[in-house]
């Protein structure tokens, strides 16, 4: 970018033709914009964003469009994000402090980002892998059957049955718990085969197969590499951004419905921008021949940087508005982090 002057035209070519879908004319930008300068100089200006690959001409004698080069440092330079209305954050509160758990938490989570940004909302479910152990809970179902409930930080619930070989005694329930707690909570996943390893050894010998079976239950649930999928809405509003796809909405469903592939792309963007509350893929950026007129807009949730526990995100058209999405996924992003940590 050879001048401020420049990229004040690039910021009105793409907010011209975000809120209007047609190609962005020189005539247009002096009526609507107050650039300071000569329609010759706006035709010039132009040429060179154009010769640089921001901007491209769709038609013969037709405006202009942005590129994704030119959505590219349109967004870099975005330094303040609008800020959500109050209403809105009102809306926000109320909806995810009714969440009964995690499933229902994320599931309202997507609709309500679905509803903010009119795009599609993706949130990645925490791994377990990934997460801190809260809580281990013994709940006798039957003479030799014990349930063993698994708590995370994140909010997960899980639970695995083991059998005993013998009757089961309160007061052995009551001991194996408090050590599971006592060594266990508050340790992360890949800690806990070597927290729990041991912990057979302080019982006696008729007990260790069961206290056996309950660590391995836990280190198992919580290793397990089955977990890993999203949750989606607002896939309907696809419809609506139909136009903005050369080739229709139909390679973009056949993307989102390969969950592995949203999957792989939150993983891919969380580490390579682990530092930035926002990471934004733009059309050929994704990697991905299905998703690229698509723009992706995440952000970690659970924690800060790399210590975000999952992602949340959209998926819509290169033609969207950048800064209020991106301000509606950090706040839906932080709202999601402070129900969880609460």
């Amino acid at each position: 970018m050879s001048s401020e002057r420049q990229l004040d035209v690039l910021r009105a070519i793409v907010q011209d033709f975000v809120r209007s879908r047609e190609p962005v004319g020189s005539r247009n930008l002096v009526e609507r914009h107050n650039l300071g300068v000569s329609p010759a100089t706006i035709r010039n200006d132009m040429a060179a964003l154009e010769d640089s690959g921001y901007i491209a001409q769709p038609h013969t004698s037709a405006g202009r469009i942005p590129t994704d080069k030119g959505y590219r440092l349109f967004v870099d330079q975005i330094s303040v994000m609008k800020p959500l209305s109050a209403a809105e954050r009102r809306a926000i509160t109320e909806l995810l402090e009714g969440a009964v758990d995690l499933d229902d938490a994320l599931e309202r989570t997507v609709r309500l980002l679905a509803q903010l940004t009119q795009q599609v909302a993706v949130v990645q479910y925490p791994s377990l892998r990934r997460s801190t152990l809260r809580h281990v809970e013994l709940v006798p179902t039957g003479q030799r059957r014990l349930m063993v409930v698994i708590i995370t930080d994140n909010g997960r619930v899980e639970q695995r049955t083991v059998e005993s070989l013998t009757d089961l005694d309160p007061t052995f329930v009551a001991e194996l718990r408090a050590r599971l707690n006592a060594a266990g909570a508050g340790r992360q996943a890949a800690r806990l085969p070597r927290v729990l390893g041991d912990l057979a050894e302080v019982f006696g010998p008729e007990d260790r197969p069961l206290v056996d079976a309950v660590t391995n239950a836990v280190v198992e649930e919580v290793s397990q590499e089955t977990e890993e999928r999203i949750v989606m809405a607002g896939t309907a509003n696809l419809a609506r951004a139909d136009l903005d796809f050369t080739r229709t909405i139909g390679p973009v469903l056949e993307a989102l419905e390969e969950q592995v592939v949203l999957l792989r792309l939150l993983s891919e963007m969380a580490e390579e921008d682990g530092e930035r509350p926002l990471s934004v893929r733009i059309g050929h950026e994704t990697h991905h021949a299905n998703l690229a007129e698509t723009s992706v807009i995440a952000s970690g949730y659970g924690g800060e940087g790399p210590d975000a526990i999952a992602q949340i995100g959209i998926v819509g058209p290169t033609r969207m508005d950048y800064p209020t999405t991106m301000a509606s996924v950090r706040a839906v992003a932080r709202y999601l982090t402070r129900l969880l940590s609460g």
